[in-house]
């Protein structure tokens, strides 16, 4: 059925008017300043060091550019589009028109995500860990049904995605999973993942039907690129090789191609067997020792900052979401309160929406802890 002249005429006024306030959000014209600041600088410096870092900060505002130039010219192809449509009225002429609101719709979607992704290692990689709670079986199935729903996100994210190490329950599940997705901005998007999941469906191992309750822990870190350096003493390392059990062909079973990597200090143990090459999972696994040693550094500052000194159990209470399948459909983020009766979509990999909520969640948070900081500050200047 088509549209009305006037209805779609608003959806691109909708689009022009969203465009514009992400381009305030972003400060768009200072991204202009400071690009050509940096080319007069860079006609000035000779200095190595100086000049990569100024090209390689260059090269990210360019991206940015681009991006805001591309939908320019989209929204100006939308309109030319929309004056065919209602000259010709034709049927054709509307089906490329609402194609192309919605491809639009879905760059734009994109770049207003990427304007709250500023923190330091948002654009790094990230890494997945998936545990499950006390439950047995139960909580085992429901980490595997997490795991498969980030990598189903991530396939139809445009991110790349390899399962690093992953141990399967008994009778079904994984009792614990390593993923890397790979791809700009992947850790900015999954940050907001970590903690505590919670399912509540009708068991399919329970003969008698009855409603079970299943956790499982998230853990996402950012995986460093080679520029990163995290320092780590050789001395403080225990490093095995063992066969794969995992998939891989003979190959990978015959020879001692896995790594298992244990740091000392932390008691922190990673391991690797997704690569035949015995090197390239030893590479692999420093990486994310790398990315637990950082997350583990993190969460000791924020729990000095914050005086929190309780680790929280992959329990009732505790949980960031819950999907709840009996005897109702819903899924329901508790940080943000944002929620959705599509349980099967979201667990089909469909978490845009929650990842979007939460990182304007953040983003607010923090507006409002800069000024509580003020304010504090001003009050204790006054004081004295």
């Amino acid at each position: 059925m088509l549209k009305t002249y006037e209805i779609v005429q608003s959806d691109i006024e909708e689009i022009e008017n969203e465009f514009k306030d992400i381009k305030s959000i972003s400060d768009f014209d200072s991204l202009i300043v400071e690009k050509e600041n940096i080319e007069n600088e860079l006609r000035k410096n000779q200095d190595y060091e100086v000049v990569s870092s100024l090209l390689k900060r260059k090269s990210e505002i360019e991206k940015k550019i681009n991006s805001f130039t591309e939908i320019q010219r989209d929204i100006d192809d939308l309109k030319a589009l929309f004056d065919i449509w209602r000259e010709q009225g034709d049927e054709e002429a509307y089906k490329e028109l609402e194609k192309t609101i919605l491809a639009v719709k879905k760059k734009l979607r994109k770049l207003k995500v990427e304007t709250f992704l500023s923190d330091e290692y948002d654009k790094e990689n990230a890494i997945l860990e998936i545990t499950p709670g006390a439950g047995g079986t139960e909580s085992m199935d429901w980490a595997e049904m997490l795991m498969r729903m980030y990598i189903r996100w991530a396939n139809s994210s445009g991110f790349e995605v390899k399962i690093i190490d992953k141990m399967p329950g008994e009778q079904a599940g994984i009792k614990s999973a390593t993923i890397l997705i790979e791809g700009k901005y992947a850790y900015g998007y999954l940050k907001g993942e970590s903690g505590i999941h919670r399912l509540v469906r009708i068991s399919p191992f329970d003969a008698n039907r009855r409603r079970h309750t299943s956790f499982a822990a998230v853990t996402v870190y950012p995986e460093f690129s080679e520029e990163v350096k995290i320092n780590i003493d050789p001395k403080d390392l225990v490093i095995e090789t063992f066969r794969a059990s995992g998939p891989g062909g003979q190959h990978v079973n015959k020879t001692d191609s896995a790594v298992r990597i244990k740091h000392i200090p932390t008691g922190i143990v990673v391991t690797c067997q997704s690569e035949r090459s015995q090197y390239r999972n030893k590479q692999i696994a420093l990486r994310i020792l790398q990315a637990r040693l950082y997350e583990l550094e993190k969460k000791k500052k924020e729990q000095e900052r914050e005086n929190l000194v309780e680790k929280k159990d992959i329990s009732w209470g505790n949980q960031i979401r819950s999907y709840i399948l009996h005897p109702y459909k819903l899924v329901k983020d508790h940080r943000t309160g944002y929620e959705t009766p599509l349980a099967e979509k979201v667990l089909e990999g469909e978490i845009d929406d929650f990842i979007e909520e939460y990182l304007k969640f953040i983003s607010k948070n923090k507006g409002q802890k800069s000024g509580k900081n003020a304010i504090s500050h001003q009050g204790i200047t006054n004081s004295e």
